[in-house]
């Protein structure tokens, strides 16, 4: 598996394509909204102001009728020219409906039925004048009979041309409605599929990131397990060189002091009788001899206690606590609690370098005055407890190598540390691992 394969190019490939889907869907609503805004205001609006006009138009013509209907009544007493100032009045106003009708529907396909209501108007107001002409020169009768015979027909041609367009509106505005519907229906159904696509996407999306994480924390893990058998590996090194060099200072180097001490015991004896100066310079030599050998089966304890292999973790810890005490001047309290049991010797190894680990941060950062070590035997586990007194963990807390390195000791045995608060405010570090070899890694 390569680490080094990002999702960047497909994640923007993605991208490109939402954004693609987005503008291209935006673009088509915003037409379509267009076309609807047209729809509603070139046909739906523009009917329904020519049908008001045609409805004013139908109104004069009723105006009209009546007024032509009171011209015929022979029981009026008023002469025909009484109605000339109604129809004036009439005429001014058609003429201005037709007119603002004329300029609202130029483009309309009705235009042969507009240039019909046109002409009947014309030849309407011609019958008319010639009417009023009539009854001008004093011929009433023929002047009524102009007005039964032809202007009551073209009214009646003229109111019916009127409801025939007033039927053409409403039928267009009924279409206009339907197309608006369409539309709207079309856009609905757009919405849905853009929906519907997106959701698609962004699972594809959701999808292959997950697929990415899987195999990103995959390989994290392999990455971690290959860590961790490193670590044992070299951690398992690492106390084999100090066991190594612990058993050629403790036999060989210690060996050889002691046996350079008892020549010089043997020299010492051998010049008792001779000046002082010499005995006392075989004294000092023997001195600096003891001392050396006194620091190298120090040094071999630090790397390696033996008596860890030979009795056992409770051992080490009696011989290595005093010692630790003595070195360093903080008084250690050491506690053991239940019944005492065999360790896997992975398991004494990795708790004996924790519990040097804590003690060495107590002297190097807790300032503590004393210290507390407690050991305690469960039915499978055994839990080893370092506290002090001093200032507690650092803000910083788990970066720092030695707490990394018994995390490291900690997880080889399968074991739980924890860093927590101490009870008289220091630090508290407790590691609970189990006890059989059955249930522990042998790190060592």
């Amino acid at each position: 598996m390569n680490l080094r394969r990002s999702p960047t190019i497909g994640l923007l490939a993605g991208l490109v394509v939402t954004l693609s889907a987005v503008t291209i869907y935006s673009g088509y609503t915003i037409v379509q909204l267009h076309r609807l805004r047209e729809l509603q205001a070139e046909i739906i609006d523009r009917n329904r102001t020519d049908s008001l006009l045609l409805l004013r138009i139908q109104n004069n013509l009723n105006s009209l009728n009546l007024a032509m209907r009171d011209m015929l009544d022979a029981s009026d007493p008023y002469p025909l020219m009484a109605w000339a100032p109604q129809f004036r009045r009439i005429r001014t106003d058609l003429e201005d409906a037709l007119s603002r009708e004329e300029k609202l529907l130029s483009t309309d396909g009705s235009s042969n039925q507009r240039q019909f209501l046109g002409d009947s108007f014309a030849e309407f107001w011609r019958a008319t004048d010639r009417t009023f002409a009539l009854a001008n020169e004093g011929q009433e009768r023929e002047s009524r009979a102009q007005i039964r015979f032809s202007l009551q027909a073209c009214q009646d041609a003229l109111t019916t041309a009127v409801a025939r367009l007033l039927v053409r509106n409403n039928e267009s505005e009924q279409e206009a409605e339907t197309r608006t519907r369409e539309l709207y229906r079309g856009v609905e159904r757009n919405v849905y599929i853009f929906m519907a696509a997106m959701l698609v996407l962004i699972a594809l999306t959701s999808l292959y990131l997950v697929q990415y994480n899987r195999r990103l924390f995959a390989q994290v893990a392999t990455l971690s397990e290959r860590r961790s058998e490193l670590a044992q590996q070299l951690i398992s090194m690492q106390e084999n060189t100090f066991r190594s060099i612990s058993r050629e200072l403790h036999d060989d180097f210690g060996q050889i002091l002691i046996s350079i001490g008892a020549m010089l015991r043997l020299a010492g004896r051998r010049a008792s009788g001779e000046a002082s100066p010499l005995i006392e310079q075989l004294d000092e030599v023997r001195g600096i001899v003891q001392s050396t050998l006194e620091k190298i089966r120090s040094l071999s304890h630090a790397l390696h206690p033996v008596v860890l292999d030979e009795a056992g973790l409770e051992s080490a810890l009696n011989a290595y606590l005093p010692s630790f005490q003595k070195q360093t001047g903080i008084e250690i309290r050491y506690e053991k609690m239940g019944v005492s049991r065999d360790l896997d010797r992975g398991v004494s190894i990795h708790l004996y370098r924790v519990l040097q680990e804590a003690l060495n941060n107590v002297v190097r950062h807790s300032k503590s005055t004393c210290a507390a070590v407690r050991l305690e035997y469960l039915q499978a586990s055994i839990v080893l407890e370092v506290e002090d007194n001093g200032i507690g963990f650092p803000r910083v807390e788990g970066r720092g190598m030695g707490l990394v390195s018994m995390r490291e000791r900690a997880e080889l045995i399968d074991a739980r540390i924890e860093f927590l608060p101490g009870a008289a405010g220091g630090a508290l570090v407790r590691v609970t691992a189990p006890i059989t070899p059955e249930e522990a890694h042998a790190g060592a």
